[in-house]
């Protein structure tokens, strides 16, 4: 084992303390953007209800991303036109669109021909539901509970809040990297850092806001669905069979799905808002 000497020790020692020091002057000028870019979260209030966003994304730059995603993915996947369940996603997803009320969206809705269970839709309103949710879905409204939390997540622009935080995350790691002067070391050490923050923020950050949206979008569903004429309470049957499918699900602390217990619970809550909007229509 060789000792090092005590000469050596200070040379590392100062070079180790002026990696640092240059790290907090660079630290410094980028403290006021953060600063900056943290005061406007307030900017941004999610529809129905009112929670305020952090968003950095333009509704302009929002949509020209959701309708180029749009082109790729009809020109990559099966689209089913013609049949009866494609004319189930049409008819309910003009009927949803309609209680949203988004005048500046150009709604699309697309049946994918897939045995999955799932749907989303796009910025702009550019829905896709694939064939797999149809073993949920029985009923319209059932079909509806999932295209209007879809719908949700849209008009709540989810799809740029969550662009907005991985935007900060990432510049909270370029920050804390020249601060402790990992941009100037090993490729080891940057590479361990970056495992490390990158965990840290995930868990700690990224995956509690995905189920803040989730929730809120099951929120602001059940609005849509009962203001579009479709019975709120199907809500609960449709969540119910999805949290009986078969497979694995991961600890809801590592996930941005609420369980289907938690979910459940809080649609219930919300039910009676949704009732008192509900207005079956004529003739049923």
């Amino acid at each position: 084992m060789t000792i090092p000497s005590r000469r050596d020790t200070v040379t590392h020692t100062r070079r180790a303390l002026s990696t640092v020091g240059k790290g907090l002057a660079a630290l410094r000028h980028l403290l006021p953007l953060l600063l900056c870019l943290l005061v406007l979260a307030g900017c941004a209030k999610a529809p129905y209800t009112g929670r305020s966003q952090f968003i950095m994304v333009s509704p302009q730059q929002e949509m020209a991303l959701g309708q180029q995603e749009s082109r790729k993915i009809l020109s990559k996947e099966p689209v089913k036109t013609g049949t009866d369940e494609a004319q189930r996603v049409e008819t309910v997803g003009r009927r949803i669109a309609a209680a949203a009320r988004r005048g500046d969206f150009r709604w699309e809705f697309h049946l994918i021909g897939k045995d999955v269970a799932n749907a989303f839709c796009l910025p702009g309103g550019k829905v896709f539901v694939y064939e797999g949710i149809f073993k949920y879905a029985d009923t319209d409204a059932e079909l509806a509970t999932v295209m209007a939390h879809e719908v949700g997540h849209a008009i709540a622009r989810h799809g740029a809040e969550r662009m907005s935080r991985a935007m900060m995350v990432q510049m909270g790691h370029d920050a804390a990297a020249i601060a402790l002067g990992v941009a100037g070391g090993s490729p080891a050490a940057v590479q361990a850092f970056s495992q490390a923050y990158g965990t840290g923020a995930n868990v700690g950050l990224m995956l509690p806001f995905g189920r803040e949206q989730e929730y809120e979008a099951d929120r602001i569903g059940l609005m849509l669905m009962a203001q579009a004429g479709y019975d709120p309470r199907a809500a609960l049957d449709f969540w119910r069979k999805m949290s009986s499918a078969p497979g694995k699900r991961p600890p809801e602390f590592l996930s941005t799905h609420p369980t289907g217990q938690h979910r459940i619970a809080e649609l219930q809550a919300r039910m009676g808002d949704a009732l008192r909007v509900y207005r079956p229509p004529s003739g049923k």
